[in-house]
């Protein structure tokens, strides 16, 4: 069992506040495809895959040094970004009717939950809304001090199809740096590992996924590990690039180099998708990637396909991606960092300028 929650504030009239269940936000790429506000994509593409995420006046509990949620990050909950970029506020009812509607265009639904003694229960009140009307596969990104193995078994009962757990640090040791010992907050990397370990057991094989960021402090070889030990689990592993919040604790830390996403996101998928063991990679002593095993003819077929460049997300109804949150790595004014669709002939020309693949095949 994770620890007692703390103890929130005591609530504001209840006329006065927009909280979950009755209300949640969506990412502003979800609020344009389902029309809620006006706008488009700097390309086009099919776009199905609708996140929500809980809102509490309080806020998250949590907090975590990089993430615009953040407990005693400067500023107004409601004020606050998550992941920099806007999450229009609705009402669950209006969006649910909303999915009713576009219901042929979806692939993958996804409520987010945050740290708050209320998230259980109002996502198991926004799950039972949506699963009555829609039926798009859904998925949970879990708050794992929120949880336990029962509260898992009651999702999948529910109808959630798949549960992600934001890991984000891939070392115990960044993670209690970042996310324990911190002013406030004191997760548990125990306790995220517990809910990995359940909800693989109740939701069976590819059915979890654990969310890893990309420039924490991490070294390549802590990453490239943990894909293998999530892939001989048949656990997905997701990628995300740190991009620095304004006023978080972490605000001045810098972005990973493209160079190193890029060849981080080729190991992924070498690993996950065509089986490569930690073997098959070089290190410095440093932990840094210097050498990817494989005839060049090899990897330049895997680079030509594209794939390892979309971005990770669950799958829709028949294995095609189905959550592929634009801008969930970048800002709308930034190059791709990864693509939400298969990167064109052009992309592929940057892509591979942008990783120097014979580099590391030396």
């Amino acid at each position: 069992m994770g620890r007692q929650l703390p103890v929130l504030p005591s609530p504001a009239p209840a006329a006065s506040r927009q909280d979950s269940p009755e209300w949640v936000r969506i990412s502003m790429a979800s609020a344009i495809a389902l029309r809620f506000r006006s706008g488009r994509f700097s390309r086009d593409f099919d776009f199905g895959g609708i996140n929500l995420l809980l809102n509490y006046d309080e806020g998250c509990r949590s907090d975590c040094g990089y993430c615009g949620l953040a407990r005693t990050r400067p500023g107004d909950y409601n004020d606050k970004s998550f992941i920099r970029v806007e999450w229009p506020l609705v009402r669950t009812d209006d969006l649910v009717s909303r999915m009713v509607e576009h219901e042929d265009k979806l692939t993958r639904l996804c409520i987010s939950m945050v740290t708050h003694g209320h998230a259980y229960a109002d996502t198991c009140d926004i799950t039972e809304r949506i699963v009555a009307g829609v039926r798009t596969p859904l998925s949970i990104l879990v708050a794992p001090p929120t949880l336990n193995r029962e509260r898992l078994e009651r999702f999948k009962e529910l109808g959630v199809d798949m549960i992600g757990i934001g890991l984000d640090a891939v070392t115990e040791e960044l993670f209690r740096n970042l996310r324990t010992n911190v002013p406030a907050g004191r997760l548990s990397w125990e306790k995220y590992w517990e809910i990995v370990t359940d909800s693989r057991e109740i939701f069976g094989p590819w059915k979890v996924n654990v969310h890893t960021l990309v420039g924490l402090g991490e070294a390549d070889e802590d990453l490239i590990r943990l894909f293998v030990q999530l892939r001989e689990r048949e656990i997905f592993s997701y990628l995300f690039c740190f991009n620095p919040e304004p006023d978080s604790r972490m605000a001045d830390h810098p972005k990973s180099p493209i160079r190193r996403w890029r060849r981080v996101q080729l190991a992924k998928h070498l690993v996950e998708s065509e089986g490569y063991g930690l073997d098959a990679f070089g290190f410095d002593p440093e932990g840094n990637l210097l050498h990817i095993d494989g005839g060049q003819d090899q990897l330049e077929s895997v680079v030509d396909t594209g794939i390892p460049f979309v971005t990770n997300g669950c799958p829709g109804e028949n294995g095609e991606p189905g959550c592929t949150r634009p801008y969930g790595s970048y800002r709308p004014s930034e190059p791709f960092r990864d693509y939400p669709f298969v990167p064109t002939a052009d992309d592929l020309t940057e892509i591979r300028q942008q990783l120097r693949l014979a580099d590391v095949l030396q």
